[in-house]
């Protein structure tokens, strides 16, 4: 029998699990895994979510590990440390897409009022733990702060609710992978939490009343120079840290 030691963790961007795989065949071994596991943490952070496996396998392919523990089925294995890093980090940002999936998956909303939501997600998180919860720009549109790459995807909705995405369909079967890809990210417990409290002051609100609140005396969006109907100003993380007191509930 072969001694197989393996490090798990996910790719979003694949769809996929993914692993590092190691024959244990020597007494250095536990050195050099010691190393590997250092390494990730180092780069991807301490709450990278990771796990490891020791299993016994008849031989030392990856299709012995899979028979033996039908478990390790459909896994991805990477073929270097540098690029199994590679992938893990860019989930550990998030992305507006990722937030608005999530929105989706808990409430019904229009493209509009998905809009105000990810932003004030974006805004309430920002004002409270200092950090950026997604890595988009976000700009001034006529009717208030917007995420392009969730404008672009939503856009042909209009002003109907978005239905035809999945996330909206089964909450009870979609919420967990919308869920599990926010805590995956850096900080991700933080930021679900955050979400959570924001989507719970705000998600009851029409589209019309989040406009209103993005659109106060004072507020951000108030405070960005808008463009013509092609270009928009985008807003400024000062700006939105000094004046989003003035929008909030």
């Amino acid at each position: 029998m072969i001694t197989h030691f393996i490090f798990m963790s996910s790719s979003y961007s694949l769809g996929k699990r993914i692993a590092l795989h190691f024959i244990v065949d020597d007494e250095h071994i536990q050195d050099e895994l010691k190393k590997v596991l250092d390494k990730i943490i180092t780069e991807c952070g301490k709450d990278v979510s990771i796990s490891t496996h020791m299993i016994q396998a008849e031989d030392t392919t990856w299709e012995s590990v899979c028979i033996s523990d039908h478990f390790f089925k459909g896994v991805e294995v990477i073929d270097s440390l540098d690029k199994f890093i590679k992938l893990i980090k860019k989930d550990r940002k998030l992305e507006g897409i990722d937030v608005a999936k999530y929105i989706l998956s808990k409430i019904k909303c229009t493209q509009l009022k998905l809009q105000k939501l990810v932003y004030f997600c974006y805004a309430e998180y920002l004002c409270d733990a200092g950090k950026e919860l997604f890595t988009d720009a976000i700009y001034a549109f006529k009717y208030g702060p917007v995420v392009d790459t969730v404008y672009q995807k939503y856009k042909k909705y209009g002003y109907k609710p978005i239905t035809e995405e999945k996330e909206n369909i089964d909450a009870t079967v979609s919420e967990l992978p919308a869920k599990s890809r926010i805590l995956f990210a850096e900080y991700g417990t933080e930021k679900i939490l955050s979400i959570d409290s924001t989507l719970r002051k705000y998600g009851q609100l029409t589209a019309a009343q989040l406009v209103d609140l993005t659109h106060r005396e004072n507020a951000p969006w108030t405070k960005t120079k808008k463009g013509t109907w092609i270009f928009y100003s985008q807003m400024k993380l000062e700006v939105i840290r000094k004046y989003h007191k003035f929008e909030i509930l």
